[in-house]
């Protein structure tokens, strides 16, 4: 079993991050960390590098904490919900973390869409952090 969290790298992101680490440890299980892109990324571009140094910062974290962290870089062109459900499933995931921000009223009927289908979809328990 793993613990499986969709990642990007924003204050949600690194609170889900922590979560999931957290989560990992408690379970003694590995933690697969899910990158999901519509499209392919150029390492050139500003985004993936600053992708790239979080990464290294976290990957040294957790080796330091004990857990085994698997990453997954998809840039299938799915959805980044679909991508987080496929790797739970393919991995028998014990859950999946996500962060979620805050939205405003409007924004809560356009939101969070991928968040929405994670809750609703997912096969395993989902847990939502929200930044500090």
């Amino acid at each position: 079993m793993s613990v499986v969290v969709g990642y990007i790298p924003t204050r949600e992101g690194a609170a889900a991050l922590r979560q999931a680490a957290d989560e990992a440890r408690l379970r003694g299980c590995d933690l697969v960390l899910v990158d999901s892109s519509r499209t392919g990324r150029d390492p050139e571009a500003e985004a993936a590098r600053h992708l790239a140094d979080t990464l290294e910062a976290v990957r040294g974290e957790l080796e330091e904490s004990g857990v085994q962290l698997v990453e997954r870089h998809l840039a299938r062109g799915n959805e980044p919900a679909e991508d987080l459900i496929d790797v739970a499933d393919e991995v028998g995931a014990a859950c999946i973390v996500i962060g979620l921000r805050r939205r405003s009223p409007i924004g809560k009927l356009v939101l969070g869409s991928n968040a929405q289908r994670i809750l609703l979809d997912a096969r395993c328990p989902v847990i939502a952090v929200k930044a500090s």
